[in-house]
């Protein structure tokens, strides 16, 4: 109770005045006798007025008949009367439908809804599991962790897989999926400092850890390796980085000049296009400098597999051969297949040796007209410090190319002359009043243009002293660049391939070409914005591992009739969901949401494909003991989906 003072006697006198009005209250009679009835006695306290209703009303100029009270009275009772109503409809539909539907039992019984993304992810981690991604990982980088390594390896692998994202977003990612379940690690177990540390441990063991994957995934898969084609990409950068040995600037094919950037030598096995060997490389390495390096890597490679070099074929394009190269291939006795530069006098002279005419005898396809292809061959010399030696060519007249270099040159003369005339349309103004004026312009105009060479300009004066402008076409130089259109040289040092087979076996090595595209554009290697060259390394492991289950689930479903790419694959089954019904007894429930006829047979075929690959190849000499049991998912049984 507040008081308006704090006085203590004043407290004390305000209680006492309370109980004595209480007590006077209680203590009244309580009855009264008035005429011949028997009512409550009333106080005759001092100040109190009291009524008698037998004397009339107390206030007799009120009317007698309350209006306002009648109505809310009726008003009152017909809300009751409408709730009454009410209640009847509903315990009769109830008795109709009811008493409660399964759809409210259900929600009455639920306490949560969890929706968490299955996609593609079943697979691909069966897919690691049956390649021990996680176990190799552990067993070259182990740890007391509460998370291991190869787990936080692996699910970046399956994020690079499904829905590539930088390094901070992978736990957001990983907590909207069914891995977390899966896996029984919380997501915000993955931050992006967990992430990094993983990538510094697994950085001085990439060599051993790739090579122990590749090993597994060729035996498990039986891939031929006869044959394997090597190419180089690049992979921009973003960020500072300083006293890094592969970071800088360098000039690579669709890629920006002004851009930092590291290379990737990449060689693949042209059975599925499966990633066997790769190498990070400095930004500014030329093409040529990283092919012996990769001889010796297949050399040690092919030596672990038991296979001889000399049953392998490398093929490359024509930044795989030179001159010192070709003696390298010959040294180390590598079969190899490559198109080569014309840069000096006697290989250029090969490529026009031929006139067009004769071409025509010598088909290496059954197309004909503008997309045929036609070879002659030739033997193709090389020299370096005092050695040389004579390998097998084939100069090839390719339809295709013929026919996009001539519109293109045409295009480009089109340009030329409509620049010229501008020029022409510009006499008489400032700056093109004489005829020397008028023929530098022109002049720059030529030189500006790619196609210049196979025009001529001149400027004069006509008879009346004007200035004029007359350009014409050279026709030989022209004449003689189209004799080269479409035409390029293939040189092999095994003297037994046929001119078709070399021109098959070259048209394949955009296999590599392929590899390299998905790495850039599905699992989006590049841009990367890591700013050490240790986690550039491992980070190029893991992107590697992840193409390589890539390209193996892609062989392994096409050898089964489903003619499908890996990144068609994940598309199609993007739509999967899990549902968690958590009910409030502490049950709960895991459904996959329903799914189509396309789905299913999908799903159908990539059962087969793991059931395929889970299929132990042991005893097997190159699989190290260790590794001799059969994978199987083995997240607990609780969190087990089944599809």
């Amino acid at each position: 109770m507040y008081f308006a003072t704090k006085s203590r006697r004043m407290q004390i006198l305000v209680w006492l005045i309370w109980a004595i009005a209480c007590l006077v209250f209680w203590t009244w009679p309580a009855q009264a006798v008035v005429g011949d009835r028997s009512v409550p006695d009333l106080p005759t306290l001092p100040g109190i007025v009291t009524h008698d209703p037998g004397n009339g009303p107390l206030f007799p100029w009120h009317p007698r008949h309350r209006w306002r009270k009648w109505a809310w009275r009726r008003y009152c009772a017909w809300r009751r009367a409408h709730r009454r109503a009410l209640w009847i409809a509903r315990l009769a539909r109830l008795a109709l439908t009811g008493a409660l539907t399964l759809a409210q039992l259900v929600d009455l019984l639920t306490h949560s809804q969890v929706r968490r993304h299955l996609g593609a992810l079943p697979v691909l981690y069966a897919l690691l599991e049956t390649l021990q991604v996680r176990d190799i990982i552990n067993r070259h980088c182990s740890t007391r962790a509460q998370v291991d390594h190869g787990t936080v390896a692996l699910v970046l692998i399956l994020n690079r897989l499904t829905m590539p994202l930088p390094v901070y977003q992978v736990a957001d990612w990983l907590g909207r999926t069914v891995l977390v379940n899966v896996l029984g690690i919380p997501a915000a177990k993955f931050n992006d400092d967990r992430l990094g540390r993983t990538l510094d441990a697994i950085q001085p063991r990439c060599r051993e850890i790739w090579q122990d994957v590749v090993q597994r995934a060729l035996v498990q898969a039986e891939v031929d390796l006869h044959l394997i084609f090597y190419d180089l990409t690049a992979y921009i950068l973003h960020g500072d980085y300083t006293d890094s040995q592969y970071v800088t600037f360098g000039f690579a094919h669709n890629t920006p000049m002004n851009k930092r950037k590291f290379k990737n030598g990449l060689n693949v096995a042209a059975d599925g296009n499966i990633p066997t060997e790769y190498a990070p490389w400095s930004g500014n390495t030329a093409d040529l400098a990283t092919v012996q390096q990769n001889m010796e890597q297949l050399r040690r490679f092919l030596a672990r597999r038991g296979k001889p070099i000399e049953e392998v074929m490398v093929v490359g394009d024509r930044a795989n051969l030179n001159d010192e190269l070709a003696l390298a291939y010959k040294d180390r006795k590598i079969r190899y297949l490559a198109g080569l530069k014309t840069q000096k006098k006697v290989h250029r002279e090969l490529l026009l040796a031929v006139p067009e005419k004769q071409f025509y005898a010598h088909p290496l396809t059954d197309d004909q007209g503008s997309q045929g292809y036609w070879g002659i061959l030739c033997q193709v010399p090389f020299e370096h410090e005092g050695r040389s030696v004579v390998h097998r060519g084939l100069v090839v007249l390719s339809g295709p190319m013929r026919t996009a270099h001539r519109r293109a040159r045409a295009a480009r003369l089109r340009e030329l002359r409509e620049a010229l005339r501008e020029v022409e349309a510009k006499i008489g103004r400032p700056h093109y009043r004489t005829v020397k004026a008028v023929q530098k312009r022109a002049e720059t105009q030529l030189k500006q243009s790619s196609v210049g060479k196979f025009m001529q300009a001149k400027a004069y004066e006509d008879e009346n002293g004007q200035v004029r402008l007359c350009w014409w076409v050279n026709r030989y130089p022209l004449w003689q660049a189209m004799q080269r259109d479409g035409r390029y040289l293939l040189v092999t040092n095994d003297w037994n391939l046929s001119p078709r087979k070399m021109l098959a076996l070259y048209r394949q090595k955009d296999g590599v070409e392929k590899r390299i595209q998905v790495s850039k554009r599905d699992l989006k290697v590049s841009p990367v914005y890591l700013h050490k060259d240790e986690r550039i390394e491992a980070m190029l492991l893991i992107n590697m591992l992840a193409l390589l289950a890539y390209s193996l689930l892609e062989r392994q479903a096409r050898q089964h009739g489903l003619q499908m790419t890996t990144r068609r694959i994940i598309a199609k089954l993007q739509s999967l969901d899990v549902v968690e019904t958590f009910c409030w007894d502490g049950s709960y429930l895991i459904r996959l949401v329903p799914i189509d006829e396309e789905q299913a047979a999908i799903l159908q075929v990539l059962v087969q494909v793991l059931a395929e690959l889970r299929l132990p190849r042991w005893p097997h000499p190159l699989l190290p003991p260790a590794e001799t049991r059969l994978c199987t998912l083995s997240p607990p049984a609780r969190h087990q989906i089944v599809m």
